[in-house]
């Protein structure tokens, strides 16, 4: 008898683990794109000083470089935006990333990419 129970209890527990292990890898998937989204607001407003300092003429070349590289991250993740809008989102926009990086066009904008996270065991 003790047996049919535990076996009865069985699917019932592993659904809860598998439930808890798929609220765990939201969670951790909703901070990673909050900590790359303040890191684009970051690298954005860094940008607009620079090209508030260039128009006074105050700003050095290297700066700008960075301030243009920046202006590039950001017309990705628009252009990126426009797909957000159209129907099948969850599938379309994947597609074009694995569909830029077949190609070998990073599609992402640097905060985004997989090469900046740190390493996971």
């Amino acid at each position: 008898m003790r047996l049919i129970k535990v076996v009865h209890r069985a699917p019932i527990r592993v659904a809860k683990i598998s439930k808890r292990r798929q609220q765990m890898r939201l969670r951790r998937a909703m901070l990673e794109l909050k900590l790359a989204l303040s890191q684009e607001k970051q690298e954005t407003k860094e940008m607009l000083d620079i090209y508030k300092r260039y128009s006074t003429g105050k700003a050095q070349k290297e700066e700008l470089k960075i301030a243009n590289k920046q202006f590039f991250d950001l017309l990705k993740g628009l252009g990126l935006g426009v797909f957000a809008l159209l129907p099948f989102a969850p599938i379309t926009i994947p597609l074009i990333v694995k569909l830029g990086q077949w190609v070998g066009v990073d599609v992402l904008p640097s905060s985004f990419s997989s090469t900046n996270k740190p390493s996971r065991k």
